[in-house]
């Protein structure tokens, strides 16, 4: 029955992850093939922005599952419809100022960036039109974790993929229908985005929910509601941030190392990727279940559900690791012809298949913490990990090369692993 319930909340979840490069290689092909090959630098760039952006603000939907998923398991459908309008509001409101801010929010983005005056001029074209739909992209995560929440996962995967296949339809009807180039692109989403919105709400109205009670605005800006929503988003934006940093800088340490070092490692990279939409699905079922058993204050059901999603997780990854060491070579000549880049990934390619397994423990915890809403402890554990990844490339870049950046990374996911493990007994159990 429990793991009945896992897959119904990882399957969906998982094939919602999959679409989402699909459009990234819709977008990357339509743009390649355009008179200019700055369009594909501008989309590059433009997207790099809206990705540090939204990556970020990802609090919004795990914030919104967890909070969700408690109230629902301790059955209190007042306060799953308060924490619903109360996650809407914030976003609203982050998305308005979002828009207030976009110019020197794009000052920034674009100011570090090292490209050519055409594909500058294309990219900050592209953010200008695309910033638009902060109110829908902000409001769809809200909405996404809040069916997570209250143990949906089918209805965030038809959003995420219609969502998904309008944007492709949009952007082919932008670039070939009206023959735009890289702003096609921008208005195609722009488009999705909110046709994305309309489905949500239709769906949010024909359903039996909370929602359709009036909504009362004096609990929903509740002071200290919203004081206890802020801190865990907060929490979540902080152990994000420090993720983006040091993929970032993983990306930077690769350039210093040269051409070929970094074509290699950004391709890795992708397989590297991959394995997190699997897990990712798995860690989607474990905010919602986690949530709601620890709403219901059931710890027998909290405990097996926990045990369960580490068997699926140890037998998943093994999967991976096991693929993964057969067709290396394959799947890298897959990503380029370039035969000096494919000899030089493999090299490192055994940090990849091992690392499926080494890096699993560490997405289960962040799902099982986040449902939890023990959101401060993911926030110091990845604080401590940064820091065991700096001082870890700092000491094996020299005698390692590539290796010791690859090993700093390995080090950052099996400590992400071990220290939340250690921390569960009473950050986590001790909950109820």
């Amino acid at each position: 029955m429990m793991n009945r319930e896992i897959l119904r909340l990882a399957i969906p979840n998982i094939i919602a992850n999959i679409s989402v490069p699909m459009l990234g290689i819709v977008d990357t092909a339509l743009v390649g093939h355009m008179e200019s090959v700055y369009y594909i630098g501008a989309l590059s760039v433009g997207t790099m922005v809206f990705n540090f952006l939204y990556f970020g603000l990802g609090f919004l939907s795990m914030g919104t599952s967890g909070l969700t998923a408690q109230a629902w398991g301790a059955q209190n459908q007042s306060e799953v419809g308060l924490v619903f309008w109360r996650a809407l509001t914030v976003a609203l409101s982050m998305s308005l100022l979002l828009i207030l801010l976009q110019v020197p929010l794009g000052w920034i983005g674009f100011h570090f960036v090292d490209a050519t005056p055409e594909v500058l001029v294309h990219a900050r074209s592209y953010f200008q039109i695309r910033i638009w739909a902060a109110p829908a992209t902000l409001s769809l995560m809200v909405i996404q974790g809040w069916f997570i929440g209250i143990q949906n996962a089918r209805t965030p995967m038809i959003l995420t993929v219609v969502v998904n296949v309008f944007n492709i339809v949009g952007n082919l009807v932008f670039v070939y229908g009206f023959g735009m180039n890289s702003d096609g692109v921008a208005y195609g989403t722009l488009c999705a985005q909110y046709l994305g919105l309309l489905i949500a709400f239709r769906i949010l109205t024909t359903m039996a929910s909370p929602l359709h009670q009036s909504v009362n605005w004096q609990h929903v800006l509740l002071l200290s509601a919203l004081r206890r929503y802020f801190s865990i988003n907060l929490d979540l934006f902080l152990r994000t941030l420090n993720l983006i940093v040091v993929f970032a800088f993983f990306t930077l340490a690769s350039s210093w190392q040269g051409s070929l070092i970094l074509a290699a490692n950004s391709i890795l990279m992708q397989p590297w990727a991959f394995i997190s939409f699997a897990f990712d699905g798995f860690a989607y079922a474990a905010q919602s279940l986690v949530g709601r058993f620890i709403g219901a204050k059931d710890l027998n059901s909290l405990k097996r559900c926990i045990r369960y999603l580490f068997v699926w997780c140890v037998g998943l990854s093994l999967v991976f690791t096991t693929f993964y060491l057969f067709t290396g070579e394959w799947i890298l000549a897959g990503f380029t012809d370039k035969e000096e880049v494919v000899l030089e990934a493999l090299k490192y390619w055994p940090w990849v298949a091992y690392g499926a397994f080494l890096s699993s423990f560490a997405y289960i915890w962040d799902g099982i913490y986040i449902g939890a809403t023990a959101t401060r402890s993911i926030r110091n554990a990845m604080l401590i990990c940064a820091v065991l990844f700096f001082s870890s490339y700092w000491i094996l870049i020299d005698e390692l090369g590539n290796h010791g950046l690859w090993a700093a990374i390995t080090v950052l996911m099996i400590a992400r692993g071990l220290i939340l493990t250690l921390m569960a007994p009473t950050k986590i159990f001790q909950r109820l």
